[in-house]
C-alpha cells in the first residue's frame, strides 16, 4: 500500500500540517479521569511523551516548565506535544507532592488529589499517547510545546471521544483510538496563531510566501530543489528566502529539507515494500548511491539494514 504522502495531487494543496501529523503516527495509550479539592498540588517531572487534558468542570492552576502560569476553567484544553515539567494545584498556597509520570503512567483508574469529602473543587479527563514514529523528536519540534484553548467544543468532544474508547475494549478500538488522536492533534494546532508560534512549521504556514516554498517542498518532494528555486516560489531574494526561512522555521531550508526527506524516507523504508531504487526516487535522490550515501551519513546506518531492523518484531 502506498504511503499517503505520494498520492498525486497539486503541489499547492499540499497540507504539510497534516503530513507531519501522519507520519508522527499517534496511538492513544492512556487516558483517566482527574478530580481534586481543597489544597492540593502536584508536580510531575519531565515525560517527554504527548499529553492533552480538558477541563470538565471548576478550575485549577497549571504552571509548565518554561511558560507563563495558567488558570484553567471549564471547556480549557491543553495539549503538550512533548510533555516538559509541570505544576498542578488549586488556588490555594502549597508544597506540590513530587510524582513520576513515567512509574504512575501504567496506573488504571481515577486519580483524585487533595480533600477526600465533598464535591471536588475540579474535575478533568487526561490522557497521554506515544508517536511510533522514530523521527518523533524532530516532527515533535516543529509543533508549539503547548497549546491552550478555552471553550472550542470540538476539542471538548474529541478528548470525551478519546477517553470512551481507551475505557472499552470495543472491536476496533486501536484504530479508532489512532485516527481521534490525529484529529485532536489537528484541531488543537488549527487553533494557535501562527504568528504566537515559536519557530517552526505553524510559524512557516503563517507566512504567505514562506508557505509557498514549504507548501512545494511537501507536494514535490522528488524534485532536486535549491535554495534558489524555492526562493523563487516564495517571491523572495535568494539572500532574503534563507534569512526569513531560518528565522521563522528555525533551521535554514535545505536543512528542513534534508530531515523531511529522510523521515520520509524512514517511514517508506519500514512500512512499505520498496526498492531502494524507488525509495530514493520518491525522496528526490537521483541513484540508489546517492540516497545511500546521504541515509547513512544522516541516520548513521545504510538504508538495507535501516529497513531490515525496523522491519523486524518490536
Amino acid at each position: 500500500m502506498d504511503s499517503p504522502y505520494f498520492v498525486c495531487y497539486s503541489p499547492d494543496m499540499s497540507d504539510p500540517l497534516s503530513e507531519v501529523i501522519a507520519l508522527l503516527q499517534p496511538r492513544a495509550v492512556f487516558s483517566r479521569r482527574i478530580s481534586a479539592a481543597g489544597r492540593w498540588g502536584v508536580r510531575f517531572s519531565s515525560f517527554g511523551q504527548p499529553s492533552l487534558c480538558a477541563v470538565i468542570e471548576g478550575g485549577c492552576r497549571l504552571a509548565v516548565d518554561g511558560h507563563r502560569p495558567l488558570t484553567l476553567e471549564a471547556g480549557d484544553f491543553v495539549l503538550l506535544p512533548a510533555t516538559p515539567g509541570f505544576t498542578m494545584s488549586g488556588f490555594e498556597p502549597v508544597t506540590p507532592e513530587r510524582l513520576d509520570p513515567n512509574a504512575r503512567s501504567n496506573v488504571l483508574g481515577d486519580v483524585h488529589y487533595g480533600k477526600r469529602r465533598g464535591r471536588p473543587d475540579v474535575r478533568l479527563l487526561g490522557a497521554w499517547f506515544a508517536y511510533d514514529s522514530p523521527d518523533s523528536e524532530l516532527l515533535a519540534s516543529l509543533m508549539p510545546s503547548l497549546v491552550h484553548a478555552r471553550g472550542v467544543e470540538r476539542l471538548s468532544v474529541l478528548v470525551r471521544l478519546v477517553n470512551e474508547e481507551a475505557s472499552e475494549g470495543r472491536p476496533g478500538r486501536e484504530l479508532v483510538l489512532t485516527r481521534l488522536v490525529e484529529v485532536l492533534l489537528i484541531e488543537a494546532l488549527r487553533l494557535t496563531p501562527g504568528d504566537d508560534a515559536p519557530p517552526g512549521l505553524l510559524r512557516g504556514l503563517a507566512d504567505a510566501r514562506l508557505a509557498r516554498a514549504i507548501r512545494q517542498m511537501h507536494g514535490r518532494l522528488a524534485r532536486s530543489w535549491t535554495v534558489t528555486q524555492l526562493a523563487r516560489t516564495a517571491t523572495l531574494s535568494r539572500s532574503s528566502f534563507f534569512e526569513r526561512f531560518k528565522r521563522t522555521v528555525g533551521s535554514p531550508p535545505m536543512e528542513y529539507l534534508l530531515a523531511w526527506r529522510m523521515a520520509v524516507a524512514k517511514d517508506l523504508l519500514r512500512r512499505h515494500d520498496l526498492g531502494i531504487d524507488e525509495v530514493a526516487e520518491r525522496v528526490g535522490y537521483g541513484s540508489a548511491s546517492t540516497f545511500s550515501t546521504a541515509f547513512s551519513r544522516y541516520v548513521g546506518q545504510p538504508p538495507r539494514r535501516y529497513a531490515r531492523i525496523a522491519s523486524q518484531p518490536h
